[in-house]
């Protein structure tokens, strides 16, 4: 057996040909279909002169056809290229030249973006003939490419990170052995699968289980609820503002979620006055973990059958190991911040074709996250804030996640950021963008007033300002990158 992913696609159409795997509203499609499709596609790519190693951009929302052409791409011995289907064409050509992408798979209402060449996928079909399946599955190497997962590129051009397919294999174990997952499982794909939350935790965590994954292309409240109670689903896999979303909704009073067994939160971190609204509405408890692109992405969780501790990201999930360490690389001891730093299976090769951008965070075979964290006695993680985020007032350094953990608690807040806004004086002051729930008031004063009530003088946000939205990016993280304080 090769150390291709796309064997485990293989192995449970074997097992469960017939169980549902992918679902779309009414359209549905069984293992014995998924497999059969997908060797037609690596038949059509190797027709096309696609060699192992050679790299396919998928530029796709939440629809079958995504995993279709994913379990392709690995088949025929490709290297997967996600990419997010907002992407405009500038943005298009840079990935397609950096990883150097022999074809491209792009949904139709998108395809005015992508190269004329481009496969144009649609709810008609592909714009290639597939023609018959090849059963083979191209030999491929563990610590070969798989995926190369561009980075949201905070700090310039995005950096392609280059997941392998043990790295992959192992992180879809890992997870299957923390959530339990069986054939019997339904999960709510609302996380965008050219991200590797959705890719990694829902989409190849359902094929190595044989479950059933209920697409949602586009995630809104109310659809989610409906999807939610009309297939059954067992598993949801959200960012936080997704939760936020669910709980402030009306379609949920009365809503049957009774065989809603386990939600999952990651992406960024899970105000804990969100977190328990949302457990005491849905009766569903939820697992935080930690994890990031480089790390194909699961890093650390809370365990179900463990303590789970609010506000923390767990434990290093087995064969990883996470510590603390100062700018000196010295491990820190309990309850001292410094950067995380991770060790693993899950840690990717590398940044394609940029040696210095990997040695810069590969460091004595240690990642380097750019999280600043503290460790408890008992081993649990707790995200203080991102290194870049760090707010530093006169000499202070303030934490925006320790104030954003305050405004949550007002009643009247539904969303908050908070931010370094540059002054002449302190060099950075501390201010915060609020969004308010529906039908809730309350002014800057009263919410500056409600912070400084409640942590050190040189911490609260001397600047609030009332917004409709936060922005965010793909996944519903909120983008502290684009809110600029009024007047900055």
């Amino acid at each position: 057996m090769s150390g291709n992913l796309a064997n485990n696609l293989v192995e449970t159409a074997s097992r469960h040909g017939d169980r549902p795997a992918l679902k779309l509203d009414d359209v549905v499609i069984d293992y014995k279909t998924f497999d059969d499709v997908s060797a037609r596609v690596a038949a059509a790519l190797r027709a096309r002169g696609l060699e192992p190693g050679d790299r396919v951009g998928i530029m796709l929302p939440n629809v079958p056809h995504f995993a279709l052409a994913y379990y392709g791409v690995l088949r025929a011995g490709g290297v997967v290229v996600p990419m997010n289907v907002l992407l405009k064409r500038r943005e298009v050509e840079f990935y397609l030249e950096d990883s150097g992408a022999k074809e491209l798979f792009v949904w139709s209402d998108f395809a005015e973006a992508a190269p004329d060449s481009a496969i144009t996928v649609g709810p008609q079909g592909l714009s290639i003939d597939l023609g018959d399946p090849d059963p083979e599955v191209v030999a491929r190497d563990g610590s070969d490419d798989a995926v190369i997962l561009y980075t949201s590129g905070t700090t310039g051009k995005p950096k392609g990170a280059q997941l392998t397919h043990d790295n992959l294999r192992s992180n879809v174990e890992a997870v299957m052995g923390l959530f339990t997952f069986s054939e019997e499982d339904v999960v709510l794909g609302a996380l965008p699968l050219f991200h590797s939350f959705g890719q990694t935790c829902s989409l190849n965590s359902c094929v190595r289980a044989g479950g059933l994954l209920s697409l949602l292309p586009r995630f809104e409240p109310g659809k989610a609820l409906e999807i939610l109670q009309r297939d059954a689903v067992t598993i949801f896999m959200g960012v936080p503002t997704m939760y936020g979303a669910l709980l402030h909704d009306p379609g949920r009073e009365g809503a049957d979620l009774s065989k809603l067994r386990l939600c999952v939160s990651g992406g960024a971190s899970l105000p804990v006055e969100l977190m328990r609204a949302f457990e005491d509405a849905f009766g569903c408890i939820i697992l935080e973990g930690y994890g990031l692109s480089e790390t194909s992405p699961v890093a650390s969780f809370n365990h179900p059958d463990r303590e789970r501790k609010p506000g923390s990201i767990g434990t290093p999930i087995r064969g990883v190991e996470m510590k603390v360490v100062d700018d000196e690389e010295q491990d820190l001891p309990a309850g001292e911040v410094g950067e995380i730093v991770i060790r693993g299976h899950n840690v990717m090769k590398g940044y394609w074709q940029q040696p210095e951008a990997t040695e810069s965070c590969m460091k004595g075979g240690w990642f380097h996250t750019g999280d600043m964290a503290k460790v408890d006695e008992d081993g649990y993680f707790f995200i203080v804030d991102r290194k870049k985020d760090l707010i530093i007032r006169g000499g202070y350094n303030v934490y925006p996640r320790e104030i954003e953990e305050v405004l949550y608690e007002h009643p009247a807040v539904r969303e908050a950021a908070v931010i370094g806004v540059p002054h002449e004086e302190w060099g950075e002051e501390v201010g915060a963008a609020v969004a308010l729930k529906e039908g809730e008031s309350a002014d800057p004063e009263e919410l500056k007033a409600f912070v400084k009530d409640q942590v050190a003088a040189y911490k609260y946000p001397r600047q609030v300002w009332i917004v409709d939205d936060l922005p965010k990016g793909p996944t519903g993280k909120i983008l502290k990158r684009e809110i600029e304080a009024p007047g900055s």
